[in-house]
């Protein structure tokens, strides 16, 4: 896929449109990307700023391996690596639109609200049936993964902004969402 040999920033931005859809037991649910954050390895907020770990070992994989970690000892967030093996960066999937499987989402989810379905890290994760068993899968492979997108996105404004939920690097322009958009998490 074309879309991981860029930089990191570039690829963020290019995410958004992609399709990430997940093939389970339970069935299919998908959904449009819609925000984006980007993890650079001199970046104080990322994983792999002091050095490689076993928690963040997936962040230093190929280009595509998938990066599953718990957040405030309760909420799971998926990443996708960007960089060359052993160099540690990566694009946080921060929302989604839902598209497909929006039934089995909403009972993952306890919730029936389409906006609030995938409108964050931590419930797109949820309502997806993304888990930690995911850790180091490539996301060219397997039951999750990302697809082009839609033509209906092509032309979509894209907003550049500073990244949210941190304090270290939170000044830094590597959050990236669609203008007008209903399902990111936050304006």
């Amino acid at each position: 896929m074309d879309l991981l040999t860029s930089d990191t920033l570039t690829i963020a931005k290019n995410l958004l449109g992609y399709r990430l859809v997940h093939e389970s037991d339970e069935g299919i649910t998908a959904g449009i990307i819609v925000e984006t954050e980007a993890y650079l390895q001199d970046d104080p907020a990322c994983h792999a700023y002091r050095k490689k770990s076993t928690r963040n070992a997936p962040m230093f994989g190929i280009a595509g391996t998938i990066y599953v970690y718990q957040i405030y000892g309760m909420h799971f967030c998926v990443n996708i690596a960007t960089n060359q093996k052993d160099i540690g960066e990566a694009v946080l999937i921060r929302a989604l639109e839902p598209i497909e499987g929006i039934d089995l989402m909403e009972k993952r989810r306890k919730s029936n609200v389409l906006k609030n379905l995938c409108s964050g890290p931590g419930k797109l994760v949820q309502a997806m049936g993304i888990h930690k068993g995911m850790n180091d899968w490539h996301i060219l492979e397997g039951n999750l993964k990302m697809l082009p997108p839609l033509s209906d996105y092509s032309q979509a404004s894209i907003v550049t902004t500073t990244r949210i939920g941190i304090t270290q690097g939170a000044e830094l322009p590597y959050r990236f969402y669609f203008k007008g958009n209903s399902f990111i998490s936050k304006k």
